[in-house]
Formats: C-alpha cells, structure tokens, sequence
C-alpha cells in the first residue's frame, strides 16, 4: 500500500442496505457524535469525566476524524473516531500504560488509530446491535482503504478484543490485559494489519472479505475489490 499525507485525509461515503456509512461533516452529525460518547463512555463505561453539556469532547478531536453508520432518518446508529497519522495517538498518551516499557509507536503514514467505537445503546435488538457493529468495521476498513492505511492502533475491552479476533479482525495484542482507572476495565491495546486481515480472510472466510470490500455510493454505483491492495483507476468515490 501506498502512503497518507499529512493535508490529504480522505472522506467515505456509500450505502449498506438500509443504513449510511459517511464520515462526519455536519455540526448536526458531530453533536450527535459527542452526545453518543458522552452516554457510553463517560455514563456508561465510566472512562471519562461526565460533562454538564453532556458532551464528550477531546484534544483528539482537533485532528480525529469520525465516521458513523446512520439510519435512514438521520439518527446516528454506530460511529468510530479515527486518528490519522498527522496527528497524536491516545495510546502514546492517555493509554500508554497498556504498552510494554520498550515499544516503539508506529509514526509511519501508513498507521492510524480506532478510538470511540460504539453503538448506539438504544438499540435493544441484539441482531440489529450486531449488523451495526459490521457496519461500523465496514466503515472503518473502507476508510483505511481510502486513505491507504494498513495498520491501526486500538484499545479496546480485553473481551471485545476476543470478539474481534472472532469476527475475523486479526488485532494483535501488543501489551498485557490492564485494569485502567477510573472503572477498573480491563482493556489490552492490538495492533490490526489490513493485509493479514485480506489474507486470512481470503482463505477462511471468503464470503465475508468479498462482503467487505464492495461498496454501493448513492448513485447505486457498486464497486467491488476495495480491498488493502486497492488501486483507484478512476475518480475517487471520496467526498471531498
């Protein structure tokens, strides 16, 4: 795979059946963002401080760019905030006690990180929940794609660390499992390698690789093979 710049973030945007997978733009869609990660991760999970505007906000968000699955009417089912190369990793920070004393982060243009990934806990049905979660993964692979990322950076609970692995994602593990204050989670920090995944799947779970590397853009276009080894022949599909 070729190499990100620094100025040339790329964005997505494209169907999945009933559902939008875009990268955050609006005001109206990065509140609705911030609302999502004030309710899981500083009510629920209890990783960050609660805000009186009910607003989960960072540093991160400066540089970070997120990408979201939406239902038709505009509610925000599912979201990830990506970090791109150019700008700082939470893992070599807030989350460096997850790493082993001697590891060196990648820096390379080639490597971003997965943070805030979630779904939307008013969603009761689990097969629904499910769906959105893949959807999410989707977004995420296809915005690696778009911007020629092979590696990612994530830290994640020790158990949906496991899930992921199941899913076919292979996240490596890069440092022991750490109960993190305030909430005492037991999370580990991976490392996700685009071209192990397209190799893996390839061979275990082909359906699954052709799944996610077809994209349908809203004028119906469908496009096929948007895999790590992806080569853009014509127009980009990005929005610019």
């Amino acid at each position: 795979m070729s190499v990100l710049t620094d100025h040339a973030v790329r964005h997505v945007h494209f169907c999945e059946e009933d559902f939008f997978i875009k990268t955050l733009e609006t005001k109206e869609e990065l509140t609705q963002a911030y609302e999502l990660r004030h309710r899981v991760f500083a009510e629920q999970l209890k990783w960050v401080p609660k805000s009186e505007d009910r607003l989960e906000m960072d540093m991160y968000d400066l540089w970070g760019v997120t990408v979201g699955v939406f239902a038709v009417d505009g509610v925000l089912l599912g979201m990830a905030r990506l970090l791109p190369p150019s700008g700082e990793f939470m893992l070599g920070n807030e989350f460096g006690a997850l790493l082993p004393s001697d590891y060196v982060i990648r820096r390379e243009h080639d490597t971003a990180e997965i943070t805030r990934l979630t779904v939307n806990p008013d969603i009761k049905d689990p097969k629904l929940s499910s769906r959105v979660m893949l959807s999410v993964l989707k977004g995420i692979y296809q915005w690696a794609v778009e911007n020629q990322i092979r590696y990612y950076y994530l830290e994640v609970e020790h158990r949906f660390l496991r899930a992921l692995r199941m899913l076919g994602f292979p996240c490596e593990p890069i440092g022991p499992v750490v109960q993190l204050p305030p909430a005492g989670a037991a999370a580990v920090a991976a490392l996700y390698d685009m071209v192990q995944f397209d190799a893996e799947n390839s061979e275990k779970r082909p359906s699954f690789l052709e799944w996610i590397s077809v994209i349908t853009t809203l004028t119906g276009e469908v496009v096929s093979g948007r895999t790590s080894s992806y080569e853009k022949k014509t127009t980009s599909l990005a929005m610019a």
